[in-house]
């Protein structure tokens, strides 16, 4: 199964190995189209600061974060995204390895609904824990300078600020998507040990 790590920065995604059986209408001429994205996040997202805590293994989380990515219109310029994920458990029980995504506009931009997406990254190894990840656009703005100038002016001023919660991604304005949650599952990744150790220590509790 694929597994995110850091490499230079950048949040990068072993996958499994697997040969991708395409089932259905699954996999279109679109979905390789999303392939392309898919890859292309995968070689330039950038994490320049991270969440210092790590994800609570009990209770709902909100994770706010600032993506920046070079505009496709106005060249030299810089789009800043800034919003907000709440990962919490959904209404529902859900299969494993089946999460839930919410506001990231896939379909309205991608042209892919949620069941497909699911499926693309199920069939590539790129494993979520089966939560809702509802993401939220705080606001969107242009900045008229370089991507380079914006994220060192973005992290001087968390910095600044000790803003340990807010996270700094860079990646392709064209799938921003994809960029966010490759460090979601870059943070998952990360939290599973101590996940297991923290559902042991309570069952030891109540035991």
């Amino acid at each position: 199964m694929g597994t995110p790590f850091f490499l230079a920065g950048k949040v990068c995604v072993k996958e499994t190995k697997t040969p991708i059986v395409k089932v259905g209408a699954y996999f279109s001429r679109r979905e390789m189209d999303i392939e392309q994205l898919w890859e292309k996040a995968q070689e330039k997202t950038e994490i320049v600061r991270g969440r210092v805590k790590g994800l609570p293994t009990f209770s709902a989380v909100k994770v706010p974060y600032v993506f920046l990515g070079e505009s496709v219109v106005n060249e030299g310029h810089t789009v800043v995204r800034k919003g907000k994920i709440l990962i919490e458990k959904p209404m529902i029980l859900l299969p494993e390895d089946l999460p839930q995504f919410e506001g990231f506009e896939f379909e309205e931009q991608l042209d892919i609904e949620q069941g497909s997406m699911q499926m693309f990254f199920l069939m590539r190894g790129i494993r979520f824990p089966s939560l809702k990840y509802n993401n939220t656009i705080v606001s969107l703005d242009l900045e008229e300078a370089s991507l380079a100038k914006t994220a060192a002016k973005y992290k001087k001023r968390l910095e600044k600020r000790e803003n340990v919660k807010t996270s700094l991604i860079l990646g392709p304005e064209d799938c921003w998507q994809f960029s966010i949650l490759l460090y979601m599952a870059q943070l998952a990744g990360r939290c599973a040990r101590t996940d297991i150790i923290n559902i042991m220590e309570r069952f030891e509790g109540e035991s």
